[in-house]
């Protein structure tokens, strides 16, 4: 068993938690999406104070974060961090512990650099592998710890009749090991419905979440999925629903206003599928909001066999569900930020006095740019910087280039260099 087994808070977070009381930060002349731009204190993993630009004063360091657009973090609600960065294996992707370790590892850093200061990542239990992949990813949690929260999902093949026994049995010990939240695919399972019971009943003896993968192409599956889940708490997540997109119209609608009632969350993964229902294309965005779906948006696959080019990146999630979805810019942010924040049950973020030290500075002015053009972040977790990514474009001397704007002088070339362009920092 797991030595994080019932341990809502292990010493070595005691720890951490001491150390971030007494570090303090100032995040300088920061752009916020109201137009205002104000300094930023952080002092024991929150937000102490927002004031007007110059006007706070903080003990720790500082970061000056003018030309950069201050958002809430944002987080990713479906990612798989067992099976991540596989695609290019020369066979069959490895389930040794240390190799699953080490996927999960770097596909939660490579997720973190890109903002998610939380992630939700669904693992396989049972078969030949048994429980140690969800070991390997829940080793990888640890050594992210003062990083990145991450959280893990056991997903069982089957969960009915005599070969599901082995299954439930695994997903009960899952839990005992320290998985947050029970989920699978019960699409796969010989009775969907069985599965389903048997998942949100052990969900409710052990006070866990559920998130289910289902493509929803069958709209009375669904529609029972709802009327089990009705009431449930802490809450039941299901995704990524891209099947919903290809029902009828009338019955897309029917089914969204049953999940809406059921207070059903969906997490649409608009950078394609991944490998658990092995379906792409995205769920009907604007059709469930309108029913008043909570609506988040997640990854998916990273860079394995389901999705070889898939990034992790949850502005290119946002920037897809307003491109080609359809939403303003303030909700395509919102899916991958407050609505998967609160669809993987996390405090709400708010740049205010008093809310989690879950920020993402990003270069731009405004949200639309930001979403275009992401290309310089800082990522706050718990108060303190925890990722930088930098983008310097430069162009050579040119009648066209020379009248564009500089946001740092280059630096002296060395002697016999060519002569270096104007900088232009993204």
């Amino acid at each position: 068993m797991s030595a994080d087994s019932k341990q809502p808070q292990p010493p070595d977070d005691r720890a951490a938690a001491t150390a971030d009381s007494a570090a303090t930060l100032l995040l300088s002349n920061a752009r916020l999406t109201d137009g205002r731009t104000v300094d930023v204190r952080l002092g024991a993993g929150r937000i102490e104070a927002v004031g007007t630009a110059g006007s706070l004063t903080a003990t720790g360091p500082r970061v000056d974060l003018a030309g950069y657009l201050l958002l809430p973090a944002p987080a990713e609600p479906h990612a798989h961090g067992d099976t991540a960065l596989g695609a290019d294996s020369p066979g069959p992707v490895s389930c040794a512990g240390d190799e699953v370790q080490r996927r999960a590892t770097e596909a939660a850093l490579l997720q973190l650099g890109h903002g998610a200061t939380a992630l939700r990542t669904h693992v396989r239990v049972g078969d030949v592998q048994g429980l140690g992949p969800l070991e390997a990813v829940l080793q990888a949690r640890r050594s992210l710890r003062g990083l990145a929260d991450l959280t893990a999902v056991a997903m069982p093949r089957l969960l009915t009749g005599m070969a599901g026994a082995d299954g439930l049995a695994m997903l009960r010990d899952a839990v005992k090991m320290g998985a947050g939240v029970v989920g699978g695919c019960p699409d796969l399972d010989p009775d969907p419905a069985g599965y389903v019971e048997a998942v949100l009943g052990l969900a409710a003896e052990h006070g866990c979440p559920v998130d289910l993968h289902t493509d929803a192409d069958d709209p009375a599956r669904l529609a029972r999925l709802a009327a089990m889940a009705g009431g449930l708490r802490p809450g039941v997540t299901i995704g990524p629903c891209a099947g919903l997109a290809r029902q009828p119209a009338d019955q897309a609608r029917r089914t969204a206003d049953r999940l809406a009632a059921a207070g059903v969350t969906v997490v649409c993964l608009p950078q394609g599928g991944c490998g658990a229902t092995g379906t792409r294309g995205t769920a009907p965005v604007r059709l469930l909001r309108a029913a008043g779906v909570r609506l988040a948006a997640g990854s998916g696959a990273l860079r394995d066999t389901a999705n070889p080019v898939g990034r992790g990146d949850p502005l290119e999630a946002a920037y897809l569900l307003a491109s080609l979805g359809g939403l303003p810019a303030t909700e395509a942010y919102g899916a991958v930020s407050a609505e998967a924040r609160a669809a993987m049950g996390l405090p709400e973020v708010r740049v205010e006095a008093g809310f989690p030290a879950e920020l993402l500075a990003v270069r731009g002015e405004r949200l639309t740019g930001v979403l275009s053009l992401a290309y310089s972040r800082i990522v706050v977790h718990r108060g303190r910087v925890v990722a930088r990514t930098s983008a310097v474009r430069e162009y050579c001397d040119s009648a066209a280039a020379l009248d564009l704007p500089r946001q740092s002088r280059p630096e002296r070339p060395e002697p016999g260099s060519p002569p270096a362009g104007p900088d232009v920092r993204s």
